[in-house]
């Protein structure tokens, strides 16, 4: 596949709380994050979410707000694209996630096809 983003995609695993809005009401859920950048993320849930639905990813000392972009059946559950609301939502110095991988010399990185952010 190739790659569209514009911006470095860093992998990582962390548990993160996680509330999704949809047509079924608010649902608080603990997901696995995968990958993350400036404007987007990807998830790794249990069950299945609906597409455009509104979440939030609940960190320990900010929350970033999007939309789903796209969730998908992978063997082990469901990987989650998510873009964030507002534009630069996300930096090191404001959540850092454990795991935290940068690629060397500025490679674009997507965690098993993850991702949901420009």
């Amino acid at each position: 596949m190739r790659e569209r983003r514009s911006e470095l995609r860093h992998m990582c695993a962390d548990l993160v709380k996680v509330h999704v809005h949809d047509h079924a009401g608010r649902q608080e859920l603990i997901a696995n994050l995968e990958d993350i950048s400036p404007s987007g993320a990807c998830i790794q849930l249990e069950t299945a979410i609906q597409s455009g639905a509104d979440i939030e990813i609940v960190c320990s000392n900010c929350d970033l707000k999007g939309k789903v972009r796209y969730c998908r059946f992978v063997e082990i559950g469901y990987d989650v694209g998510i873009a964030f609301d507002e534009p630069q939502s996300w930096s090191r110095k404001r959540f850092e996630p454990k795991h935290l991988l940068e690629m060397p010399g500025g490679e674009r990185s997507v965690a098993r096809g993850c991702g949901g952010g420009s």
